[in-house]
Formats: C-alpha cells, structure tokens, sequence
C-alpha cells in the first residue's frame, strides 16, 4: 500500500467527483460539502498549566503535590515518569528544526510538549542524517507538500512514497527517559491525544490510511485542510499535527506550486539538505 497522504490531483475535482486519489489507489469517497468547506477549524484552547514542575511556581502548588502523592503511588511508574516528563517539557521552548532545501530554507517547531512520541520520532531520524538527501516527492498547489520518503533519495523514484525508516528503538525526548519503537516497516503508533488542526504552515504525519502506520513520511498543509483531522469526522482520514513552520512558510507555497509531473512529483527536484535540530 503506498505510504502517502490521503489526497492527489484528483483533489482538486474532489467537489465534482465526490472522491480524492491516494497514489495510485482509490481513498474513500468524502463528501463534497466536506472538501469545499475548509474554514470549519476546531478551536484549540491554551490553558496554563497547573503543575508543580516549574521552579517558579512550586511552592504556590506544594499543597496540590501533598495531595497527589496518595494517588501517584497508586500509578504506574511508567505513567508516572511520561507526565513528569511531559511537565518538564512544558517549562521550556519547544526544539526547532532548521530545514535547508536546495531553493531555500525554513523552520519548524516540534511540539514535543503535547505530542512527545512523534516529535521524538522526527527528531531522531533528523539527527541521524535520514532526511539528508531526500527530494519532495508530492506537492499539490492549495494543499501540501510531501516529504521524507527514503526512496525519494532518487527524484525520479517510481517507489516514491511507499518508504519508511528501519524499525528500532528511539529515545522520547520529554524527560521521561522512555523508550518507544519503530516496526512493522518503520512505523510508531499513532498520537491521537492534541487536538490542533492541519491548518496552513503545520506539520503532519502521513500514513497507509491504517492505524499506527506512520514512519518518517510527513506533510505541510499550505491550506485549511480541517478533514484531515484525526477529530473531524467529515472523512475517514486521521493525521496528527506535531509541528508548524515559523520561519519561511512563504517558501513552502512556492514549492507547493512548482511544475509536478502526473504523479504530483517536481518536474524540477526539490532536494533537502540537511535538517537540523535545536533546543532538544
């Protein structure tokens, strides 16, 4: 099954056909009311976090720890050590990964502090060089682009988004000091906890359209594209953000609108050269 997002050429005749093409299969049908209508974005509320992590704040919330502790122990440790971690996370920045193309650059913040295993999983492969070398193989214009195929290495790879990482183990990088691991081709599980929209500049993973089928392959909408949601049941598709571009966004629409042959790939490759990461 390829490995690709859930949309083609075809999606921009979606509202007359009443189906979008994934690769060289057929997604299912979604309505058009569902594909026209992309300014329904859920809201994403931002509350301050009552917790005792924070050094500033630990001694206003001692009283809130004494009374946790009774049920902490009741806990399992390992939930116990990912909350502490994802705690720690929060009193920081989040990392920011610098992405160098061959037409340019731009960059990105991980949200590690809301969904640590995806961020880590990008992180990973990031520091270990799998992104160096690896074209955007699927940019449609008002949509996304498309990017993190190993095959992709050669532009012209009639294998171009069916690939993924080796399966392993990775560190989760939110001071938990757990381990998660890639199998099955590559793939982690899937992170439906954050609800934050694919909305224009973030980051998303792609997927088989299976569960717990997403590896190295990720997308970034240049559009609204709220049925793309893993919460928005408009459509069966179900794509976790776990990023958003902060610098260069412009960027990423003028890649989205270069010249692409039949199968969405750049008539011109599209090289990135290196991605590299800060603030882990």
């Amino acid at each position: 099954m390829a490995r690709t997002l859930a949309a083609s050429v075809a999606f921009l005749q979606a509202a007359s056909a009443g189906a979008f093409s994934v690769g060289r299969s057929v997604a299912p049908v979604v309505t058009p009311a569902s594909l026209t209508d992309l300014s329904q974005t859920a809201a994403i509320e931002v509350k301050p976090l009552p917790s005792a992590a924070c050094p500033a704040t630990a001694l206003s919330f001692g009283a809130l720890v004494g009374a946790a502790g009774a049920v902490a122990l009741s806990t399992k440790r390992r939930q116990g050590r990912r909350a502490a971690g994802s705690a720690r996370v929060a009193c920081q920045a989040n990392p920011v990964a610098t992405c160098e193309t061959s037409v340019g650059s731009f960059k990105v913040e991980l949200y590690l502090d809301q969904l640590p295993i995806t961020a880590s999983n990008f992180i990973d492969l990031a520091r270990s060089g799998f992104y160096d070398g690896v074209h955007f193989h699927r940019v449609i214009p008002n949509f996304m682009c498309q990017f993190g195929c190993p095959y992709a290495k050669d532009p012209k790879s009639p294998r171009s988004g069916t690939g993924g990482p080796p399966d392993g183990e990775f560190e989760v990088l939110d001071g938990s000091g757990t381990k998660e691991r890639r199998s099955n081709g590559g793939n982690i599980k899937d992170e439906f906890t954050a609800k934050l929209g694919n909305e224009p500049g973030t980051l998303s993973m792609a997927n088989t359209g299976q569960p717990n089928s997403g590896g190295s392959q990720f997308f970034i909408n240049v559009n609204n594209n709220s049925f793309l949601n893993w919460f928005d049941r408009s459509s069966p598709s179900s794509h976790p953000v776990f990023g958003r571009v902060v610098e260069g966004y412009e960027l990423l629409e003028r890649i989205s609108q270069v010249n692409t042959d039949r199968n969405d790939n750049p008539t011109k490759p599209i090289k990135m050269v290196k991605i590299t990461v800060e603030g882990v």
